[in-house]
Order: structure tokens, then C-alpha cells, then sequence
């Protein structure tokens, strides 16, 4: 999808910080941080939201969460607390249709998240 920002940012035509890359997944930190720890995990394959998932994703489903546990560890929030969350539809706030993941950590996450 030529028009989506985060297949730019798994093709390398865009600037992220990124964290980890791999050639299915791509994790970058947010650019509006939410908490200290914020960090964005997407396939490089480009899926609109979670809700676009077919079985044949299950593999890529896995690495992905892999791929959150890395970086959970990489960056010092896996034993203290990490919130993993995906929106689907603006509704929920998604805000960017490609397939993420929010991986964040760092303080003290409140419920209900809003």
C-alpha cells in the first residue's frame, strides 16, 4: 500500500527509531509516546486491522508476539508490566489501517484504559 505510513516505514522509505526489524516484522517507537515505554510492533505484510487476520496469518500472528516479548525485554518492562493493545475502526481509535501493536510500559497502567 503505497499510501499507508507504516508500509513506508517497513520498506525503509520513511524515518522511524526503530528497534527491532526482521523480515516480517518491523517495531519502532511511537511518536506520541503514551508512557515511557512506547513502542509500535507491525508485519511488514500489510493487514488493515486485526480483523483482516486469516488463518493463514496464524505463523505471522505468533512472530509477532515474539517479537513484543523481545522487545519487552530489550527495553526493561517485561518483569515489571507491559499493556499490549490493537484498535480496529477509528471508533476503538485506530488511527493509522495498518495491522499494530502498542507495546507499552514503564508506569503504572490504569483501567478501564478510556
Amino acid at each position: 500500500m503505497e499510501d499507508c505510513i507504516f508500509c513506508r516505514i517497513a520498506a525503509g522509505e520513511m524515518d522511524a527509531d526503530i528497534v527491532h526489524s526482521d523480515e516480517r516484522v518491523v517495531a519502532f517507537r511511537d511518536i506520541n509516546p503514551q508512557a515511557p515505554v512506547h513502542v509500535l510492533v507491525i508485519p511488514r505484510k500489510h493487514l488493515r486491522s486485526a480483523f483482516d487476520l486469516e488463518g493463514e496469518d496464524g505463523d505471522l500472528l505468533l512472530h509477532l508476539f515474539k517479537v513484543i516479548r523481545k522487545v519487552s525485554e530489550d527495553e526493561g518492562i517485561a518483569g515489571t508490566g507491559v499493556r499490549i493493545l490493537t484498535n480496529v475502526e477509528r471508533g476503538a481509535g485506530q488511527s493509522v489501517f495498518h495491522l499494530h501493536f502498542h507495546v507499552l510500559g514503564g508506569r503504572q497502567m490504569l483501567w478501564p484504559p478510556g
